[in-house]
Formats: structure tokens, sequence, C-alpha cells
């Protein structure tokens, strides 16, 4: 990447330097060379124009995002976009928590197997001790009160697997209160603008058609951000929300594995 970074700096160095030095060689024109002038000069005008705003389009969005930003009024919109960023802020790092708390279920079952029949039950909690995720943490807890009986192993992954859910759906509840509150604060703005457009019209005692489209105008585009941050933020609220009903699924189908290998071992 610093070497991309590198050649795309000195690509643009060149290209400043290139156009310079052309500028100044074609300063000093002679009478000898004033046709050829002339004639580049017409096959250039008759080249078709490249519009400004299309070469930099993404600096152009970003101006009219921030206008309309600022003509829907910003003590409207910096609430609806604060409820944005934090909302997308805790969504990131709950994806973050799911995401390492992942792993390859099957593979981590044979080998708590394997260990559990070669070494014991010590090797195993050791193996759990050092893998990340809430199936781990559940198996250890389960291993940990073996020498308290079969019931008792029970009892601790079913408790210990409510445990790691709440952990998982932490956080969750804001998302939520986020999703909610965008709208209606965007409805709530609406409403002040279009008070605001009628305290408008009545000052002036003449409706005038310009002066009302612009106070809807305004008035609306609190309600677009508002429902645009709620889109953003129940779209990752419900890729969480499934990845933590996976989780759970594989919690649920480890224990009962557990208790059967436990169960064999014990037979032994």
């Amino acid at each position: 990447m610093k070497k991309l970074f590198l050649i795309l700096a000195v690509a643009m160095m060149s290209f400043g330097t290139v156009n310079a030095f052309a500028q100044e060689e074609a300063a000093p024109a002679t009478p000898a060379t004033e046709e050829a002038t002339v004639e580049e000069t017409v096959v250039e005008e008759a080249a078709p124009a490249v519009d400004p705003e299309v070469e930099i389009a993404g600096e152009s969005m970003h101006r009219v995002l921030m206008q309309k930003f600022l003509e829907g009024g910003w003590a409207w919109m910096l609430p609806v976009l604060l409820c944005l960023v934090i909302g997308l802020a805790i969504a990131i790092e709950r994806i973050l928590y799911l995401t390492f708390s992942t792993i390859n279920t099957k593979k981590f079952l044979a080998n708590v197997e394997d260990t559990l029949q070669k070494n014991g039950v010590e090797a195993a909690k050791e193996l759990c001790r050092n893998t990340r995720g809430p199936i781990a943490s559940i198996f250890y807890q389960g291993l940990d009160r073996y020498n308290q009986g079969l019931d008792a192993v029970e009892k601790s992954v079913v408790s210990y697997g409510s445990v790691q859910t709440g952990l998982m759906e932490a956080n969750l509840s804001w998302i939520g209160l986020f999703i909610a509150l965008s709208p209606m604060l965007g409805f709530m703005g609406t409403v002040v603008g279009m008070i605001d457009a009628f305290d408008a019209i009545q000052a002036a005692g003449d409706i005038s058609p310009t002066l009302v489209a612009g106070g809807i105008k305004v008035a609306l585009l609190t309600t677009l951000m508002g429902l645009i941050a709620a889109v953003i933020l129940q779209l990752f609220y419900n890729y969480i929300v499934s990845k933590i009903d996976s989780l759970v699924n594989d919690m649920e189908d480890a224990s009962i594995t557990l208790m059967d290998m436990l169960t064999v071992y014990n037979k032994k």
C-alpha cells in the first residue's frame, strides 16, 4: 500500500512538472509556429469540453450532502446524524465481537473428545481455557464441575449458556433505540419546519409558491435523513441478530455433545 501511494505521488508530481514544462515551452511562440498553434487551437476547441463537476464527482457529492444537511437545519439533522454514527459504532463493535467468537465447532468438538479420552478432564479444561469463544467457555464451566456429577455439569452448562447469550446481545437495545429514534426526530423536524413555513406565509401575507416549496423541502429533509439512518441501522441489527441466533444454536448443539462425551467418559 505504501508503494502504491508512492507511485501515485510520483505520477502526480511528474504530471504537474510536464504540464508546467509544456506551458513554458509554449510561451515563446514564433511567427513560424503561429500557423501550427492556430491549428492546435482549432482541434482543442473541436474536442468536447469536460465538465469539471464530472471530474470531481466525489467532491461534488460531498458538497451536495453538506448543502442538504445545512438546508435541513443542523438543530434537527445533527441529532439524527449522531444516532446514525453511535448506532454504527455499536453495530461494528458487536460484529467484531461475534466474528471473534466464531470458531470451527466440529474441529473443536473433535479435539475436546480426543483430549478427554486420552489425557482426561484436566487436559480438556486446559484446551477449553486456551480456546476463544462462548462454546469453549461453556465447556470449561461444565468440565470444571465434573467432579460434582453430571447433573451439576448440566446445570452449569445451561446457566453459563444464558450468560454467554446475554454477553452476545449486549448493547443491542441501544441499536433498537436509535432505529426508532432516528425517524421520530426526523418527523419532529419536519413538523417544526412546516410550522416555520406557515409562519413565514402568515408574515408575508401572501401564499408564494416559492416560499411554500422552499419551506416544505427544508422540512422534509429531516424526515429523509431519519429514514436513511433507520434503514442503515436496521440492516446491521438484523445481521447481528441472525449471527447471534447461529451462535446460540451452535452452543446448544455443542452442549448436548459435551454431555454425551462426559457420559461415555464416566462409564470408563
